[in-house]
C-alpha cells in the first residue's frame, strides 16, 4: 500500500497518456508526454501527433527532471495534478478520412528520431508486419549503437499498437 507521502510525491508517480478515439464523425488524439500518435488518411498523408517537451529541456538528469516535471517551463505527464490533462497534445481528423493509425512509446519512435525511420516508415511496418516487428527493429537498433551515443537511456519502454476506424465509421 503506498503511503500518502509517496501518492504526493511528483518525482515518482508520473504517467504518460496516449489515447485515440472515434467520436462524432472524427478520430481524436490525445497525448501527454512523448508517445506519439502517427495517422495516416485515404490520400495518404502521414501526421504525427506528439509532445516534443521532453526534447527542448535545459538539461536531462533526474533531479532536473523532477523540478520541470508537470511546469510549463518543462513538461507535463500524468501525475497528482489534474491541470496536466489541459496541457496535453490534441488533434482531430475527419473520421471518413482516416485509414490508420499507430501509437507508440517513444522507445519506439526513436526509430524516427535516433535512426533515420520516417513516419511513414514505421507506420507501415506496424500495418504490414506488426507491432512486433517495430519493437524488433527498435531493440536491434539499440544493440548495434554505441552506449553513450544518446542522451538519455540506452534502453527505452517499447509499446506499440495499430489500429484502422470501424467501417462505416462509429
Amino acid at each position: 500500500m503506498l503511503e500518502l507521502a509517496e501518492v504526493q510525491a511528483p518525482r515518482w508517480v508520473a504517467e504518460r497518456f496516449v489515447i485515440v478515439r472515434e467520436h462524432n464523425g472524427r478520430l481524436d488524439c490525445f497525448t501527454l508526454e512523448d508517445s506519439p500518435i502517427v495517422v495516416r488518411t485515404h490520400g495518404g498523408e502521414v501526421t504525427a501527433v506528439f509532445d516534443d517537451r521532453t526534447s527542448h529541456l535545459p538539461a536531462y538528469d533526474r533531479d532536473s527532471l523532477s523540478v520541470l516535471r508537470n511546469t510549463d517551463e518543462g513538461f507535463w505527464v500524468a501525475s497528482t495534478k489534474p491541470e496536466a490533462a489541459d496541457r496535453a497534445v490534441t488533434a482531430s481528423f475527419p473520421l471518413a478520412d482516416v485509414e490508420s493509425f499507430g501509437m507508440v512509446t517513444d522507445g519506439v519512435s526513436r526509430l524516427v528520431e535516433r535512426y533515420g525511420w520516417t513516419w511513414e516508415r514505421l507506420l507501415d511496418t506496424l500495418a504490414k508486419q506488426g507491432p512486433e516487428q517495430a519493437v524488433q527493429a527498435i531493440r536491434d537498433a539499440e544493440l548495434a549503437t554505441e552506449p553513450g551515443t544518446f542522451r538519455g537511456k540506452r534502453h527505452d519502454d517499447v509499446t506499440a499498437v495499430y489500429g484502422q476506424p470501424k467501417p462505416g465509421g462509429e
